[in-house]
């Protein structure tokens, strides 16, 4: 008689099957985390516009007479 949780298979003691939860892995999350990262490369997660001035300074170094 094999001990609780275990059954008889052709003379060989095997554990019962356990039975599926409903979670997720290891390697389906990195498999997300993988798809959110290469589907924000491609096509990016919107239009993020970046502060720009609309006309350009001259910086402090350059002189008024050039």
């Amino acid at each position: 008689m094999p001990p609780e949780g275990y059954h008889v298979v052709r003379r060989h003691i095997r554990r019962n099957p356990r039975s599926r939860t409903k979670t997720l892995g290891g390697w389906t999350i990195a498999g997300i985390v993988a798809l959110v990262w290469l589907w924000a490369q491609v096509f990016g997660f919107g239009e993020a516009k970046a502060d720009k001035p609309a006309s350009p300074s001259p910086s402090v170094s350059a002189s008024p007479n050039r």
